[in-house]
């Protein structure tokens, strides 16, 4: 397109009232704006660690990191089979932990997977600080509908040092996630059927019934003891997040949702019901949401710790021998075999997510290319918080370089983490106790 033609970059609609609302990203704007593809990070966590079975049960073959080579390629473990057909887009991560780890109690550490922070029982009203994936929204909302996506097996925000989350916003708050597809899928697709009138009118009268809650709220605060003052915290920090959902969909109100085929999904499934089942079309969603660009950074909580919650009977519902956290403490070959094979189902799923990711196309390649998927634990076994297992996926297009299974002693996560803020264009001197970026083959590019 001829320059006298193109858009220019700040190009804006006029609305009703004269109301001007910031064009996405189009063709007419030119290669170089058009041709900034999306850039996406998606977090997964598993509770209770990974099988890494003791030496005495001899069955190495199942430990979840790559313990052989051949022709100078690692070899998946059989909980880790699944993924082997993704090989040249992931790679293994060893000896990685949160200096925080080892002085606290082992059953925060998903509170703190995604924030490396130090967790401030004693300090009133400050517990953690910002998770990762609330890093990237800050940086990624003013492109899309949603700042991010919360969801986790449970929903809600659970309670200290047993969260039903594991996002935290900038203060340190638990953002609520939300663990029902049909509630997901309207979120992000359903409001953009009704008319821009309806639509502009009922975004108005919640956003005033949102301001109003949170001023009689705060107000309310202040006359609350300790214990109450903490739920009205959680409360407070849900309202915020429902505020900024809105506002952002006031922002997008005029511009349709990309066209796409929801025909896969099946939104009355349940995390009660059979867990591949829930799990994919979670997976589902999650791919949508990016293929429309609805919104750039996701977390998801696959499993709770500490035997809490939902998922901790999906074992069982497998045919397996005990719930997932008595597994991660089994010391006998029966009980590390079978947690192994639990970690080989998650790896099934991983891999399906990968496939979806891979099955939509961006300009400049596919949706696993232009996104960076974490996945781990924040211990290694039985409460461990060294050595976290960590996969890395996606990325390509980002500069990451994968196909190995790197380790270099211990090395902080947060070093990780800034990394892959790096790699998102995101430009941070530091990430919680970050000492610098990881120097090694799968962050060369970055």
């Amino acid at each position: 397109m001829a320059n006298s033609t193109q858009l220019d970059r700040r190009a804006v609609l006029k609305g009703l009232a004269g109301a001007s609302l910031a064009l996405p990203v189009l063709d007419a704007m030119g290669s170089e704006v058009a041709e900034q593809t999306p850039r996406r990070f998606c977090a997964m966590y598993t509770a209770n660690g990974m099988s890494l079975p003791n030496q005495k049960n001899a069955i190495p073959e199942w430990h979840w990191f790559p313990t052989a080579e051949e022709d100078g390629k690692f070899v998946f473990g059989k909980s880790t089979e699944p993924l082997a057909g993704f090989r040249d887009h992931l790679s293994f991560m060893g000896g990685l932990y949160h200096s925080s780890g080892p002085k606290a109690d082992p059953h925060v550490c998903s509170d703190m997977w995604l924030t490396g922070a130090p967790l401030h029982n004693s300090k009133p009203g400050k517990y953690n600080s910002v998770g990762l994936d609330q890093i990237v929204a800050l940086h990624t909302k003013q492109h899309c509908r949603q700042p991010s996506l919360v969801l986790s097996i449970d929903a809600g925000t659970g309670f200290l040092s047993r969260t039903g989350t594991i996002s935290y916003s900038l203060e340190g708050k638990p953002i609520p996630a939300e663990n029902n597809p049909r509630r997901v899928f309207d979120r992000l697709f359903r409001g953009d059927r009704a008319s821009l009138e309806s639509k502009r009118d009922s975004l108005k009268k919640r956003l005033k019934l949102v301001d109003a809650v949170l001023e009689n709220a705060k107000t309310f605060n202040r006359k609350l003891g300790k214990s109450d003052k903490q739920k009205m915290d959680q409360y407070l920090t849900s309202l915020n997040e429902v505020e900024s959902r809105l506002i952002a969909s006031e922002k997008w109100i005029d511009i349709p949702v990309k066209e796409q085929d929801y025909s896969h999904l099946n939104l009355d499934v349940t995390p009660e019901g059979e867990p591949a089942e829930y799990y994919r079309n979670m997976f589902d969603l999650i791919a949508l949401a990016f293929d429309a660009d609805i919104t750039r950074s996701v977390a998801f909580m696959l499993n709770r710790e500490d035997g809490m919650g939902i998922s901790d009977t999906f074992p069982l519902k497998l045919g397996l021998s005990r719930t997932h956290h008595s597994l991660s403490h089994a010391g006998d070959k029966d009980g590390q075999l079978d947690f192994a094979k639990y970690d080989r189902f998650l790896s099934e799923q991983l891999a399906y997510f990968f496939q979806k990711l891979q099955s939509y196309k961006d300009r400049d390649g596919s949706l696993l290319d232009n996104s960076i998927v974490l996945f781990g634990s924040g211990a290694s076994t039985t409460h461990n918080p060294r050595n976290l297992p960590t996969l890395l996926a996606g990325g390509s297009n980002m500069g990451l370089k994968h196909g190995s299974y790197w380790r270099d002693g211990e090395t902080l996560m947060s070093n990780v983490y800034l990394s892959i803020l790096r790699s998102m264009k995101i430009e941070r001197d530091s990430f919680a106790d970050s000492t610098g970026v990881v120097q090694n083959s799968i962050f060369s590019a970055v």
